[in-house]
């Protein structure tokens, strides 16, 4: 069994980690039934994040003249094709396109291959005999 493409393996990472932050299906907004009011709590909270690490930045690293507006665009030029990524992945497992299924199923196989593999290094210990 071949380890999967490294490239596969970090997408499929990069969208596991971007859901269990920025989903809402997912992450502890999903407790509040409107979406609008789920939506407007992520834009709070990505503005308070964005100035909150501009003003890190400002501080270690010296900025002079920062913005916030700025570090907002900077931090939006990040996550537009991180949420288009996200998107696409979306739309792919709605409309349940192959390749989306192969780099899963491959990824599952290679995971289970390598459990039974640790697997079969241990050894049983059967306390009524050797205790």
């Amino acid at each position: 069994m071949n380890k999967p493409n490294i490239f596969r393996r970090l997408v499929l990472q990069v969208v596991n980690l971007w859901r269990s932050v920025m989903d809402a299906k997912v992450n502890p907004l999903r407790f509040i039934p409107d979406n609008t009011l789920q939506s407007y709590f992520m834009m709070v909270l990505f503005t308070i994040w964005s100035v909150t690490f501009g003003f890190i930045a400002t501080y270690y690293l010296g900025w002079l003249g920062y913005s916030t507006v700025v570090s907002v665009v900077v931090h939006l030029t990040i996550l537009i094709p991180i949420m288009v990524t996200n998107a696409v992945f979306l739309d792919a497992e709605r409309t349940g396109d192959q390749w989306v299924t192969e780099w899963k199923e491959e990824q599952s196989k290679y995971k289970l291959f390598m459990n039974r593999i640790k697997l079969r290094n241990m050894v049983r210990w059967k306390s009524d005999t050797e205790a």
